[in-house]
């Protein structure tokens, strides 16, 4: 990696460290320390993620427009205020004001962060340096879980006040880092300006034009429901109320989900970075679908309690290699689909994808896997082979170097070629198709 790419990444990992310290006790902190109630911690949780749905409608023009640097020096910012203003909150008021600043910033800094990886790193860089980042970004989220499970006290308000200005400066640090981040001049648009020097299209019906985009949104709203969406809410009641495991299991579930994702990443990018990207996100489908037999059968199958427990921790392991299938694929497909001038918009409608899903999910799998046992693990391993489906169809819409990056280094066996009526010469090895990708390639 260059200079600035280990800077971002550098500032990447310390944020997701701090956010390590507060998200797993958030709810605790707002019900029980700061004596809320159930309720307000309810509330307190749903604004932290419309807030993130609040801003990234517009966060994406601000970034191509501004570039990326600037957008995520003002979110960190912003999400250093709500940490603060959180970590003092013992108002309802107060406490969701502070929600809903931290929400937007957090969330703002995503696509940022996406896009300063895209214009920091090449098609033949991109997938490791997105890889990168998942495995950092988780490995500084389950340090900070555990260095903050070993500060907090819930008899003593200010240990949680620690947290969240640990949390504040760890934003700050990743304002700090990257400003001192020498970008790259933005991509030449030439490929996007029309030859009578209008200004390139772009916005809203743009992207809704592009069908490759469209699937991968729908494919990433799919996969986000059907595990992210499920881990703190569906699984975590079916897990208690089905499987009858203790709730303290979670935890160990969760730090093995986080174990396999540490160990595995970089022996699974080199599996797949030379191979299809649809057939690979395919394959998570398929993997995922047997997780959720795996979470079938320690609720149903009526087996010993010690069989139950070690089968809910199968399944978050499952979805933990997956998800490190999935890190070097996705990301970097949204990069490489997006249109020079719209990298920043489409980075950030894929994020409002992720949002929505991450609303949604809790929504409907919590009351479902809590009382709806059976119907719930059918649901899941349903929408598990929609993941295949979906993205075996998207693979018909891309193009061959979009849907497998390693044939644009792969060097051309035409040396020359012969055009009549005129001198010879040498053929390129690989053409960049930064637009909507034909409907049909295959």
């Amino acid at each position: 990696m260059g200079a600035a790419l280990r800077r971002i990444q550098l500032g990447s990992a310390l944020s997701a460290f701090g956010l390590g310290f507060t998200v797993p006790y958030l709810y605790v902190y707002v019900a029980q320390v700061r004596d809320l109630g159930a309720g307000t911690a309810g509330v307190v949780l749903a604004v932290f993620a419309m807030a993130a749905l609040a801003v990234l409608p517009f966060t994406g023009r601000a970034i191509d427009r501004r570039g990326p640097l600037p957008v995520l020096i003002v979110a960190a910012g912003a999400a250093a205020v709500g940490a603060c203003a959180l970590g003092v909150s013992d108002g309802v008021t107060s406490a969701v004001l502070s929600a809903a600043v931290l929400g937007a910033g957090t969330a703002v800094m995503q696509p940022a962060l996406a896009t300063m990886l895209v214009w920091c790193s090449s098609a033949a860089t991109r997938t490791r340096a997105f890889a990168m980042q998942f495995f950092l970004q988780n490995l500084g989220l389950g340090i900070g879980g555990l260095v903050g499970g070993q500060l907090v006290d819930v008899d003593r308000p200010s240990s949680f006040t620690l947290l969240f200005l640990i949390e504040a400066a760890m934003f700050v640090v990743l304002g700090v880092v990257a400003a001192t981040v020498r970008m790259p001049r933005a991509p030449s648009l030439a490929g996007t300006v029309p030859a009578d020097g209008a200004a390139p299209k772009a916005g809203l019906r743009v992207l809704l034009s592009h069908r490759a985009m469209v699937q991968l949104c729908v494919l990433g709203f799919v996969i986000f429901f059907a595990c992210y969406g499920q881990f703190e809410s569906g699984l975590a009641a079916y897990g208690t109320e089905a499987a009858g495991i203790d709730p303290s299991t979670l935890g160990i579930a969760l730090a093995a989900n986080t174990a396999v994702i540490v160990v595995a990443q970089f022996v699974v990018l080199r599996l797949v970075e030379r191979r299809s990207r649809s057939r690979v996100i395919a394959w998570v489908g398929l993997i995922w679908a047997f997780a959720w037999i795996v979470a079938g059968y320690a609720g149903l199958g009526h087996g010993s309690q010690t069989m139950a427990t070690a089968a809910m921790i199968s399944t978050y392991a499952l979805f933990g290699l997956g998800e490190a299938m999935l890190s070097p694929t996705v990301a970097p497909l949204v990069a490489d689909l997006a249109p020079e001038s719209m990298v920043g918009q489409y980075n950030s409608a894929f994020a409002l994808v992720k949002q929505l899903a991450l609303a949604v999910g809790p929504a409907v799998g919590g009351p479902m896997g809590a009382s709806l046992h059976g119907p719930y693990i059918v649901t899941f391993v349903l929408f598990s082979l929609g993941i295949s489906v979906l993205a075996l169809k998207l693979g018909r819409h891309l193009s061959p170097v979009q849907d497998k990056p390693s044939l644009a280094a792969a060097p051309s066996r035409v040396v020359a070629v012969s055009v009549p009526g005129s001198e010879q010469v040498t053929a390129p090895t690989a053409v960049r198709r930064d637009g909507p990708a034909p409907t049909s390639v295959r």
